[in-house]
């Protein structure tokens, strides 16, 4: 795998954060024609280990995911915690907060993105895997959120 590029065309989520999941996810799925998905809520710092701007965090959120293909559009309403989530929120209001894309080698891929001007914001785990988010929003025009699935 290059370390010259990002490692992947693939993008496998969009993601917007809001104020009410229930009522967008209700929203979503009337337009698109789909079920309502399940909501689930982030897990507590003891088992994702959230780090925002290089400090732990609480940050939790409730996410709701509607399977489009081969992308995911994420739905996602900050409830804990100062989080890239939350300050998307404050300072945008309801609002696209990335674009995802699923890589091997996440420390790879984020060195790659820190030499292009692309900080890590916030970084974490889930179940089978990790995810980080990088500040690209000045080169890319969005922040770009790696996942990397063990």
């Amino acid at each position: 795998m290059s370390e010259e590029t990002l490692g992947t065309t693939t993008v496998t989520q969009v993601a917007i954060v809001v104020r009410d999941i229930e009522a967008k996810s209700a929203a979503w799925a009337g337009m698109l024609g789909v079920p309502v998905p399940t909501i689930i809520v982030t897990d507590g710092y003891d088992l994702a280990r959230t780090e925002y701007n290089g400090e732990p965090s609480h940050a939790r959120a409730k996410l709701a995911f509607f399977n489009l293909g081969q992308v995911s559009l994420e739905l996602i309403e900050p409830i804990d915690g100062p989080s890239t989530w939350l300050d998307q929120l404050n300072g945008h209001g309801e609002s696209l907060h990335h674009i995802a894309f699923g890589v091997k080698g996440m420390q790879e891929r984020l060195a790659f993105l820190a030499g292009k001007g692309a900080p890590l914001i916030q970084r974490g785990e889930y179940t089978g895997g990790r995810y980080a988010y990088v500040d690209s929003t000045e080169q890319f025009g969005a922040v770009i959120e790696l996942l990397e699935n063990d």
